[in-house]
């Protein structure tokens, strides 16, 4: 009964050591998306809805991955600054203004896209500082 008792908790502490093992890389990627699943439910929710639904025709979902992977180097941008103007997404024509998030840092906009990049059925994995510090130099 003892040697049944260790055996199980070793076998358990050999597999929870093994799970809480990740990459240096998976470690960033969890920490850009759960500080931007914060900064959405803030900044973001309201409009564009908890499962990045969108609103009807009003606000567009955040829930096609073809718009975000085409618009990817432009999503800093459209953040930070806003967006204005006509827009096709999933099929669906929107028209209206995003406002700007001009209070967020671009350490928070890089958390911001990499949950948005990676919720809602999307997967595209880590946008970093480095990457949104240089997408938003080239916003027009």
């Amino acid at each position: 009964m003892k040697l049944a008792f260790v055996t199980g908790t070793v076998l358990l502490f050999i597999v929870a050591v093994v799970a809480s093992c990740q990459s240096d890389e998976q470690v960033e990627f969890n920490r850009y998306y759960s500080g931007g699943s914060v900064l959405y439910l803030a900044h973001c929710q309201n409009c564009h809805g908890e499962k990045g639904e969108g609103l009807q025709s009003l606000i567009p979902p955040l829930t096609d991955s073809v718009f975000l992977k085409q618009n990817r180097l432009s999503l800093a941008c459209y953040l930070k600054n806003g967006l204005k103007g006509k827009i096709t997404i999933a099929g669906r024509e929107f028209e209206g203004e995003m406002p700007a998030a001009a209070d967020l840092s671009p350490i928070e906009v890089a958390k911001v896209l990499t949950y948005v990049t990676n919720s809602f059925g999307n997967k595209q994995g880590l946008i970093n500082l480095q990457q949104v510090q240089a997408d938003l130099k080239e916003c027009k």
